[in-house]
């Protein structure tokens, strides 16, 4: 006999318990009389296999919660009972060796002769729906089709075999479907038996005859017979069902033919409804990249006033072009020809190859920028022609309204340029340089010529551009590495025994740091300067403290170094403002200086901020390098340092570099402060990040494959044993791990820190905010605050957007928006703004479906401001945290997606990903998603076992049967799907496409 695990002994022990229903015998519950009926009845029904002992099944059913047994007596749970409904059984009183006469009893797959019996039981039902799934696949159109006389239709319209039905959850009377099998062929056919191929929710099938393969029915010439589906539709989400129908042409025949039918119960409420994809999804494919047509540019007028230089440009920055045979390089990767250049991109990254590597990887990078941004010209899907307006306080100007523009989709900056013409004229090409940036409009300096030639409702084409400031001190950086010798800084020598330094023993200015042992052990090899010439890492999971433990670094090295000069930076200027709001609390103004680029918005800058920075009214001064050189301590941004090295500042003049939030950059952009301003030998270098999280947004495929899209920081905690565990452990001369998180609930943190941390991360969050949702009443289990709710939506596509979203989710996260807001400051939870909750989705379109349901909301709560619960994805959540977050998963059927080694669950089947969106919670998760399709990636399949273990989960709850199916279905689905959407070709990075990440405004 063979072993059956667990899992196997309790799926026979429920094939037992519908053996029992069949027979009208579940109310037996004698350990001995049920054992006589396993052993005689049901465990040898299948021949050429025999099932476990009895009480191998029991203990697996007791284990499994499945049964409650007390000595001899055995009772089936309710769950189980529910489980088997009555739509899968007459009520026809009969003999257990009688064949089931059930209006939609289950048959076996097999080719029935006149001796044989009609096999009843699920088991029957898997091997039908096996051979018939496995011949869907290859051969969909036959099953669907009409034959031999039998046509099979309905009250509402089949597409090709299915049945969309909108139902809608607010109705209280069910919905009905009339199947009508029709003969209109000339002569008899038997209608033998038809079945659901597995478990129906929400739907009961009828028919007047009951029609089973124990009892057909003949249809004679013309004749119709009808079979009632109802509908019972209680939760959203979609509801599929693969019906198949079997008939014989004559009963003493072995031979049957079948015919298939799908219908999907789409339950929406009427916010669903008007989220519904405004018109069908028609790909819009972008044309392959062609060379550039030399046309004459026009130059515009550039702002004047916005910077004033007074450093001097001594080291000059080249242009770096992209070289004119990278189309060529692009379509050997595709088709997978070898060359030099391949093989240089595909061997691993080291000191030899790192700047030709890098400089190739920022090159096809580059490309695929200029591909993308593609996406916003003028003409596209949504706006035909651009149209400019007067600027009513500069005559000269020119406004352009561009939507997203605000969202930095695309990014347009002060001193930026963007190209246009009037339509219908591309002989020339008029350069508008960007004066100032409104919401979702642009003023823009054009030549007299161009100003002169407009009218009020004059059409333009306008083309987008990228600022190639960003990648350009990217290749001077790699360059610059090479130069200045840092080979010790990016690969540290592992076999190097570092000297033994005594550490320092100080008073911290943050107290609060000082009960935290990791955080002071990282101040104090920092500040010794133990790695050296090797960077220090700081590892910071979520909510560690990495930025504080980094200020503290920073504030304890100016005091104790007389001579020392720290360069800060962070690839962002919230990151910069944030390390230098921090740096002020116990460093003289003075001191230091916060350099910002010419184009940002000087209304960004935060008022506190000021005084110590280079804004002067609304202009930006750059100071001579005898000047900036005074400083103590200088913030900037990555990109921006890069001015330090064009203004010439002295090699090894900065003793200490500084970069917060070093995960999110790619390497070359870290290199920009290093390369050309640190000394390898006696200069300190100290990164803070968490590789387990995000890294920077990579556009290009190969450059993504090729590893641009590591950071350094990922690079040496991955690559360079220093960086490493030994038996379990760090070295602290090299790196840190922080341990405390001051974020979140212990149950929020308690997957990613096993999956990610080693299970090493403590919760040290405020008790009392931490714990402000414990006793919400809406919590499935009161102290654990979190929830997995399932949700059997569709993810769909509309117009030419291929951005995924799903409607059902759409109106789940609403439902628990408004029960957040009509909780606020009730007994048993703190009080809770808009501003407290954020929403993350992984796809760009499900950002866009959310903001306008919460339109919906916002006037169901007039008082409240919605504009601060913050809509995004999940790169834009990085780093942030909020009270609430609700989390949608988009993808759901598994129309677009495979569910063997090959299925993709596109941007969700991202370690990263879930780990930054589920980490960004202090008191209350909820995730919304699809558990069947989520439980085919482990990271997801283990979150959500751990929502059911903890009772934490609610909403759809698939049966024994559909856990069992789900990947025959999938497949299945896959194979309908592939018939219906056509391949898209586009040049366009999938990131783009999907999640539309904001471009880089931080210079």
């Amino acid at each position: 006999m063979p072993v059956k695990n667990l899992a196997q002994a309790c799926r026979i022990g429920l094939d037992f318990f519908e053996f029992l229903k069949e027979s009208d015998r579940t109310s037996i519950t004698d350990r001995l009389e049920l054992r006589d009926i396993y052993n005689t009845e049901f465990r040898s029904r299948t021949v050429g296999a025999k099932d476990p002992n009895f009480g191998s099944v029991l203990h697996a059913l007791k284990v499994s919660h499945k049964i409650t047994r007390r000595r001899d007596q055995i009772r089936f749970n309710p769950s189980v009972k529910s489980l088997y409904m009555d739509q899968w059984r007459s009520h026809r009183s009969r003999q257990p060796e009688t064949p089931y006469e059930g209006a939609n009893s289950p048959g076996t797959e097999q080719e029935i002769t006149s001796g044989d019996e009609a096999v009843s039981g699920v088991r029957a039902r898997r091997r039908l729906a096996s051979l018939l799934v496995n011949k869907l696949k290859k051969e969909r159109t036959q099953f669907i089709s009409d034959k031999n006389g039998i046509s099979i239709n309905s009250n509402y319209q089949f597409e090709k075999g299915r049945l969309r039905l909108p139902v809608d959850v607010d109705e209280v009377q069910d919905c009905c479907v009339n199947l009508r099998v029709e003969n209109t062929a000339g002569h008899p056919v038997y209608f033998m038996y038809y079945t659901p191929l597995h478990w129906l929710r929400d739907m009961i099938l009828k028919d007047e005859h009951k029609v089973t393969r124990a009892n057909p029915l003949c249809l004679k010439s013309g004749d119709s017979y009808e079979v009632q589906v109802l509908l019972r539709c209680s939760m959203v989400g979609v509801y599929p069902a693969t019906i198949a129908f079997e008939f014989k042409l004559d009963l003493q025949s072995s031979t049957s033919f079948h015919i298939v039918r799908f219908i999907e119960a789409h339950c929406l409420t009427t916010l669903g409804r008007e989220l519904a994809p405004v018109a069908a999804y028609r790909p819009q494919c972008l044309p392959i990249r062609t060379p550039e047509v030399d046309c004459p540019i026009v130059d515009g007028l550039p702002p004047e006033g916005f910077s004033k230089m007074q450093l001097r440009i001594e080291v000059p920055l080249k242009p770096y072009k992209i070289p004119t045979n990278l189309d060529r390089l692009i379509q050997t990767l595709k088709l997978g020809y070898s060359s030099d250049k391949r093989t240089l991109l595909e061997s691993p990254l080291s000191w030899q190859n790192h700047k030709e590597k890098f400089q190739l990887l920022l090159h096809l990078e580059e490309q695929q920028m200029e591909v993308d941004i593609k996406r916003y010209n003028i003409p596209n899907p949504d706006i035909e022609a651009a149209t400019m307006t007067r600027d009513t306080f500069n005559r000269k100007l020119l406004v352009l309204k561009v939507p997203g523009v605000s969202e930095n989709r695309p990014s347009v900056l002060r001193g930026d340029s963007l190209l246009a013409y009037p339509a219908g004229e591309p002989k020339a090409k008029y350069r508008g340089y960007v004066h100032s940036v409104a919401l979702d409009c642009v003023k823009l300096g054009f030549s007299s010529e161009f100003v002169d030639r407009w009218v009020e409702n004059m059409k333009f084409h306008v083309e987008f551009v990228v600022n190639r400031l960003t990648m350009r001190v990217q290749h001077r950086a790699a360059e610059l590495a090479v130069t200045y010798q840092l080979g010790e800084v990016l690969f540290p020598d592992p076999n190097v025994i570092p000297p033994n330094i005594p550490l320092p023993n100080f008073r911290l200015f943050d107290a609060k740091l000082e009960g935290n042992p990791q955080q002071y052990l990282a101040v104090q090899h920092i500040v010794a300067g133990t790695s050296r010439p090797a960077p220090y890492l700081v590892f910071g999971p979520p909510g560690t403290g990495k930025t504080v433990t980094m200020v503290e670094a920073v504030k304890q090295i100016a005091k104790r170094e007389a001579a020392c000069h720290i360069l800060a930076c962070a690839p962002s200027n919230s990151a910069a403002d944030l390390l230098c709001r921090k740096i002020l609390e116990n460093v003289e103004t003075r001191n230091v200086f916060r350099m910002y680029a010419s184009s940002r918005d000087p209304k960004m800058v935060p008022e506190e901020l000021t005084e110590c920075s280079n804004l002067q009214g609304d202009c930006y001064i750059f100071p001579a390098k005898e000047e900036l050189m005074k400083y103590k301590i200088v913030v900037t941004t990555l990109i921006t340092a890069g001015r330090l090295v064009t203004g010439g500042l002295t090699e090894g003049h900065f003793t200490h570099m500084f970069v917060d939030e070093a995960g999110h950059a790619v390497e070359t952009e870290c290199l920009i402060p290093l390369a050309g301003l640190l000394d390898a030998k006696s200069g300190q270098v100290v990164l803070a990040g968490d590789p387990k999280q995000l890294g920077p947004i990579v556009r290009s495929p190969f450059a993504v494959k090729y590893g641009m899209g590591v950071s350094l920081l990922g690079r040496l905690m991955k690559d360079c044993p220093l960086y490493q565990k030994n038996d379990g452990v760090f070295d602290n001369r090299y790196v840190t791990k922080l341990l405390h998180n001051y974020r979140s609930h212990p149950a929020i943190l308690k997957v990613p820190n096993e999956l990610f941390y080693d299970g090493e991360l403590q919760a040290c969050a405020n008790q009392m905010l931490r714990e402000s949702y414990c006793s919400w009443q809406h919590l499935p289990k009161r102290d654990f605050p979190l929830i997995f709710h399932g949700v059997t939506g569709m993810d769909e596509r509309e117009e030419s957007s291929p951005s995924f979203f799903n409607v059902a989710e759409v109106e789940v996260l609403m439902d628990y928006v408004r029960k957040l807001l009509q909780s606020n400051g009730k007994k048993g939870h703190g009080n809770i703004a808009p501003r407290d909750i954020g929403i993350i989705a992984p796809y760009r379109k499900q950002v866009q479906k959310i903001r306008r349901a919460l339109e919906k909301v916002e006037k169901e709560f007039k008082s409240k401001d919605m504009n601060g619960l913050k809509v995004g994805s999940v790169e834009e959540f990085q780093g942030q945290e909020r009270k609430v977050i609700l989390v949608s998963t988009v993808r759901s059927s598994p129309n677009y997606t495979e569910f063997d080694q090959k299925f993709c669950l596109g941007f969700v089947k991202n370690k990263k990903r879930f780990n930054v969106a589920v980490t960004r919670a202090k008191a209350l998760l909820i995730v919304v998603g699809n558990p069947q399709v989520l439980t085919s990636d482990a990271t997801w399949a283990r979150f959500i076992n751990y929502c059911k273990d903890e009772e934490g989960y609610r909403g759809f709850t698939a049966s024994e049967e559909d856990e069992d199916v789900v990947h025959r279905f999938a497949a299945l689905y896959i194979a309908i799907e592939s018939n219906d959407v056509p391949p898209e070709e586009t040049e366009e990075s999938a990131v783009q496409r999907h999640v539309e990440p904001e471009w880089r405004n931080d210079l």
